[in-house]
């Protein structure tokens, strides 16, 4: 049914989006494709090697390394949100979506990013308590607690990004039903819907501030009292083996946080195609990459694992 508001055609039940996607080129299709596909089973390859080796190894079964398996579950399935559908808009040249599918991938794509938000906020807390209270690291991170920790992400998680799925689905769209991204996210929804955003868009920042907020200054105290502790370590060696115990969660936490801020807290006004494509390039591809990458190398325990595991194979 066509509904006129203001001289403006809306469309209220549009059946499918279709996506714009990278490239316009058709030269590209095909080096993109092998691209993203290599890409997407380094993602898969990577972070399920470390769940598999930290679930078959006993003695990394601690609250680090719980989290860390985690964080690989939370790559996986946000990972898996997007690429496969953008391969095979790649290949098959069909960059249509139904309407509940895109509703779908942002709802399980946003759940999956404040997750992993809150999980690596509750790393930073538990490298703070290993740090600066190594002695009562037993009670204060216990697998109880550390549970009880990821739980409450993963609830959160789930629970704060239904709201946002439930009032766009609300929303009337208009004639044009192109979606100027490579998958189905907030903004660039909001961008092409006729209806008032206003409110979808201050619960989207009230919301996003609070969280990311909370999350980030729970990491940045962590990290101000763990560099202080650090300094105080009188041998450099020490000070050393303390850093790099937090170094690879650090630069997780830089570029995942930066780029969150960059495109969710500003208004819809602000939104560049072009650019924020290749912000959200960044956290939808580059961490997920990044994560088992640098957790790995720089980690003995967990490439003592990764042998024990490759041996097992072999």
């Amino acid at each position: 049914m066509v509904i006129y508001q203001n001289g403006t055609t809306l469309y209220p039940n549009v059946t499918e989006f279709s996506i714009k996607g990278l490239s316009d080129i058709p030269e590209l299709r095909f080096p993109v494709f092998l691209t993203f596909l290599f890409i997407y089973f380094i993602i898969i390859f990577g972070n399920t090697t470390i769940f598999a080796a930290i679930c078959l190894n006993s003695h990394l079964h601690t609250p680090m390394y719980m989290f860390l398996m985690q964080l690989s579950i939370a790559d996986i399935v946000y990972t898996s949100c997007i690429l496969p559908k953008l391969l095979n808009m790649i290949i098959t040249k069909n960059n249509t979506i139904s309407f509940w599918g895109c509703i779908c991938q942002m709802y399980f794509f946003l759940a999956m990013a404040c997750t992993e938000v809150l999980l690596l906020s509750a790393m930073a807390y538990d490298r703070y308590v290993a740090i600066c209270h190594p002695l009562h690291y037993i009670v204060l991170m216990s697998m109880r607690q550390s549970a009880g920790l990821a739980a409450t992400a993963w609830s959160i998680g789930f629970i704060d990004t239904s709201g946002h799925a439930v009032l766009i689905s609300k929303l009337s769209f208009c004639a044009s039903n192109l979606i100027d991204h490579f998958f189905c996210d907030v903004i660039p929804l909001l961008k092409i819907s006729c209806s008032d955003t206003t409110k979808v868009e201050i619960i989207n920042y009230i919301e996003g501030t609070l969280i990311l907020s909370a999350a980030f200054m729970l990491t940045l105290v962590s990290y101000i009292f763990i560099i202080s502790t650090i300094i105080k370590i009188k041998s450099s060696e020490g000070r050393c083996k303390a850093f790099s115990t937090c170094s690879s969660h650090l630069t997780c936490v830089v570029i995942f946080f930066g780029t969150i801020i960059c495109l969710y807290m500003r208004p819809t006004t602000s939104y560049i195609p072009k650019q924020d494509k290749f912000i959200a390039l960044l956290y939808a591809i580059l961490v997920p990459i990044l994560n088992p990458v640098i957790y790995s190398l720089k980690n003995q325990e967990i490439i003592s694992a990764l042998m024990k595991f490759k041996n097992k194979l072999v």
